[in-house]
């Protein structure tokens, strides 16, 4: 990071703990309502101190320029490093290319669950590095093993890439189960925003081919149709991190050209949502893919498929990345890794009732 945004970075950990009407009044006087939600003053002020610091729309740059914008972030929001039991970077060598992969697993559990975990950032970007912070408190949290996969992006892998090394490193994760540890009776897939979209393809995918079905898929605001323009994309397209120019430029990117109605690519336009592994489907208040996340915890709930719903009212798309300079992103990213571990050790079965949100 440079000096400024070591700066930057010091002045926001700081107001942090700042009482909340302190932070309204420094995020611009009052609080910002909107669809009936109040924005987290925490989330208000960091978006503030982003717009004061010149941050600019992930769209007004070219892939490889955004994606070095994207880690300088990263480490900008991660905190102190949140320790786990071990974590360990690795290869998953496939038979035409390689992955890198990270890792983690919890102090003191044998045996434990395993989380695939595939990071966001509209298939054009994020890595290992993005998510690091993320990945170590599911980790430490959800008693899980994570293990996390950089999969390919796009423009220079469009769809259906990253899909293809998703489901390559599923197949791997079952596989290998046992000698990472975990308990190979229980392999969740999981991501967020572009990496809860491949998740729920994995899930889609385990059912057609006859794959083992996941434990669990762990959907945070994921991105899950693009053929509808719904009320949150209109209510939050400028202004909270990620903007509506954001979403159109990853599609551009990645899955202009396909067809809109693939399952593969937007799992809420499948057919059949029956027989799924059962989902926790997590979505943020001021977050433009908001509804399509929603809309598709209903599609699977009216398919018999059990879902839990959790939404964060007052925080945005992005939220797991942002627990080093917020209590509130951090304590929903717990929450997250909690609900999850529940639902693991307790899984849930057509016709029970699921955890309520």
């Amino acid at each position: 990071m440079s000096l400024a945004e070591r700066l930057q970075h010091r002045i926001a950990r700081s107001l942090n703990g700042l009482p909340h009407r302190v932070q309204v009044l420094l995020g611009g006087g009052r609080p910002v309502v909107r669809d009936g939600l109040t924005l987290h003053p925490e989330v208000q002020l960091i978006l503030a101190l982003r717009r004061l610091s010149g941050g600019q729309a992930m769209s007004s740059t070219e892939p490889v320029e955004g994606r070095r914008r994207l880690r300088r972030e990263a480490l900008l929001h991660r905190g102190e490093e949140v320790q786990v039991g071990a974590v360990q970077d690795l290869v998953i060598d496939l038979p035409d290319r390689s992955l890198p992969a990270r890792h983690y697993a919890p102090p003191g559990n044998a045996r434990a669950p395993l989380l695939l975990f595939l990071h966001g950032g509209g298939f054009v970007l994020g890595d290992l590095e993005t998510h690091d912070s993320a990945c170590r408190l599911l980790c430490r949290y959800g008693e899980v093993q994570v293990l996390a996969v950089d999969y390919r992006l796009a423009p220079e892998a469009a769809f259906p890439a990253a899909v293809e090394d998703a489901l390559a490193s599923y197949r791997w994760a079952c596989a290998h189960a046992e000698r990472l540890g975990a308990d190979p009776a229980r392999i969740a897939v999981g991501g967020d925003s572009s990496g809860g979209n491949l998740a729920a393809v994995i899930a889609l995918s385990a059912r057609e081919e006859g794959l083992p079905a996941p434990a669990l898929q762990l959907l945070i605001y994921p991105v899950m149709d693009r053929n509808a323009c719904r009320p949150s994309e209109e209510l939050f397209a400028e202004g909270f991190f990620l903007t509506r120019a954001d979403v159109h430029w990853f599609h551009q990117h990645y899955s202009a050209r396909q067809d809109p109605d693939e399952p593969r690519l937007w799992p809420l336009r499948a057919k059949d949502l029956s027989g799924l592994s059962p989902a926790l489907v997590v979505t943020a208040g001021f977050d433009p893919l908001r509804d399509e996340g929603e809309a598709y915890a209903a599609a699977l709930e009216a398919a018999g498929t059990p879902v839990t719903l959790r939404r964060h009212d007052g925080l945005i798309h992005g939220f797991i990345n942002l627990g080093g300079v917020s209590r509130a992103c951090r304590s929903a990213v717990i929450d997250v890794a909690r609900t999850m571990n529940a639902m693991l050790t307790r899984p849930v079965r057509p016709g029970e009732a699921p955890l309520q949100g």
